[in-house]
């Protein structure tokens, strides 16, 4: 669980540094930021389950 805890700490700061540099309005910046969060979460939930299957 503390893995998961470190990548969802980790997508949340840089989703914040993300949506503050790269958007104008803070509407764009809120809705941007989650997109972020969101991929970030979603990808490395995905390769964690890829790499699930891989032997070692």
């Amino acid at each position: 669980m503390r893995h998961f805890s470190m990548m969802m700490l980790f997508a949340a700061l840089v989703s914040v540094v993300f949506g503050v540099t790269a958007k104008q309005t803070a509407r764009e910046r809120l809705f941007y930021g989650l997109k972020v969060f969101g991929e970030f979460m979603i990808i490395g939930l995905v390769l964690a389950w890829v790499l699930y299957f891989l032997p070692f």
